[in-house]
C-alpha cells in the first residue's frame, strides 16, 4: 500500500494533532505548524524552510513561527523556528523535542511523537514568548499535507 502524505495519519489522530498544537498555543504566543509530505528529495532541512516560507509562516507578527516538518516516506523530519525565535532562544534549544521525536518515531509512534513534541514546543517557547489575553492565532491550527511526489521547484 502506497503511503500518501494526507492519509498517514488517520482522521482521529489528525485531530489529536491540531488538539495538541491549540494546547501548545495555548501556553505561547508563538505559532505552530505541522506539515506532512508524501516524499522528499534532498536536503529535510532546506525542504522544511521552503515551505515554512510556502505556507507564509515567516508573516506571524513577532517572527514566533515553529513548524514540524515530516516526509512520510523518507521518514526524515525537521523541527525549525523563525528568526524572532531563533534570535532569543540558547543553543540547543530544539535538541530535546528533536530527541524525542526520535525516541517516539523508532518506535513507529509518529502521532504520538508529534503531540508530545508540539506540547514540549509549547512550554519552552513560554518562556520568550509568553501567551497572553489579546493573542491572536495567525496561522491554521490543521495539519498541512502535500501528497504529490516533492519536486524540485523550491
Amino acid at each position: 500500500m502506497d503511503i500518501k502524505a494526507s492519509t498517514f495519519f488517520t482522521k482521529e489522530k489528525q485531530l489529536q494533532i491540531r488538539d495538541a498544537i491549540k494546547e501548545a498555543e495555548g501556553e505561547t504566543s508563538g505559532e505552530i505548524r505541522v506539515h506532512l509530505e508524501t516524499s522528499l528529495s534532498g536536503n529535510v532541512l532546506d525542504r522544511a524552510a521552503w515551505v515554512f516560507r510556502h505556507i507564509k509562516m515567516h508573516e506571524t507578527e513577532d517572527r514566533n513561527g515553529v513548524l514540524f516538518y515530516l516526509a512520510v516516506r523518507n521518514k526524515e523530519f525537521a523541527v525549525i523556528g523563525d528568526a524572532g525565535i531563533n534570535s532569543k532562544v540558547p543553543d540547543g534549544f530544539w535538541d530535546v523535542i528533536k530527541n524525542i521525536l526520535v525516541s517516539n518515531f523508532r518506535e513507529g509512534k509518529y502521532c504520538e511523537g508529534m503531540i508530545e513534541g508540539i506540547l514540549l514546543a509549547g512550554r519552552q517557547l513560554r518562556e520568550h514568548f509568553p501567551h497572553s489575553m489579546d493573542d491572536v492565532n495567525e496561522l491554521p491550527d490543521d495539519i498541512s499535507f502535500e501528497d504529490n511526489e516533492q519536486s524540485e521547484k523550491q
